[in-house]
């Protein structure tokens, strides 16, 4: 889950008095600490984005479904020329529970001012178009989106989803995860020995401590409780590169209410 850019090293860095960067939530290989199992279907507009190599699918990214048409992910998941497919109602991802639907993608929508050469630039967010439309059902639903601009408030109650380990150096769990992380306001995420200028206003960040963690892929959603309901705020981007749980360097999100309006230009 953690893609690790082409850093200077951590020790070098610290030698310098400088703080690593930060790095994107994806790779197929290492996963995040902390959370826990998600009850099957718990969150079940939580999709596996997943890459063809050779014969096979291999998962990289976890994604939204928001229309049976349309799911929403993180530009920096997609921004290859890969054949991509996505799973829908997926728990476990080494074994099938016949609740899954497998959708191939028509067309990937990467935001325009997305760049791929910064990573905490903004923009790290897409719409793939599927092939076909979803069955709605108990095991795949549409993810709630909130009204345009809307900002929470800090500690608001959300949680990551996504698949991961549940330890530093533990097994890797193939069954989706959860962890909670509160949010941080803007203004704390923003001031001086958290993550500064770095966060933009179009991010918003969650957790910030060793009891959030950052379970979850990137792409994944950030799962935020509003008048007794989940909506969907968030869309994991990066983490810290002092680690995924690093004090006062939240994991910080594409804050979906920013972009709304681009969405629904692209999917009318």
């Amino acid at each position: 889950m953690l893609r690790l850019l082409l850093l200077t090293s951590l020790a070098a860095l610290a030698l310098a008095g400088l703080e690593p960067e930060p790095r994107y939530l994806e790779d197929i290989f290492q996963r995040v600490v902390g959370g826990e199992v998600a009850g099957p279907n718990s969150w079940p507009w939580q999709i596996s984005l997943q890459y063809k190599s050779g014969s096979s699918y291999y998962h990289t990214c976890g994604g939204t479904l928001i229309e049976r048409g349309w799911v929403m992910t993180a530009a920096h998941c997609v921004d290859r020329v890969r054949t991509w497919r996505v799973i829908l109602g997926e728990h476990d991802l080494n074994k099938v529970s016949g609740r899954e639907q497998i959708m191939t993608v028509s067309k990937v929508h990467i935001h325009p001012g997305w760049d791929s050469s910064s990573v905490a630039g903004g923009f790290d967010i897409a719409l793939l178009r599927l092939t076909s439309e979803a069955t709605l059902n108990s095991y795949v639903q549409l993810g709630s989106l909130p009204p345009t601009n809307q900002i929470l408030p800090h500690n608001n109650l959300c949680y990551i989803t996504g698949w991961g380990r549940t330890s530093t150096g533990g097994s890797l769990s193939a069954q989706l995860k959860q962890a909670y992380l509160p949010l941080v306001d803007h203004k704390t995420c923003t001031s001086s020995g958290w993550w500064g200028s770095t966060v933009k206003t179009t991010m918003v960040c969650g957790g910030g401590g060793a009891e959030a963690g950052c379970n979850g892929d990137s792409g994944g959603p950030l799962n935020c409780m509003v008048n007794g309901k989940y909506h969907v705020h968030g869309i994991a981007s990066f983490v810290s590169g002092l680690g995924c749980n690093a004090p006062k360097k939240p994991t910080v999100f594409t804050r979906v209410s920013a972009y709304i309006d681009w969405m629904d230009s692209i999917m009318k």
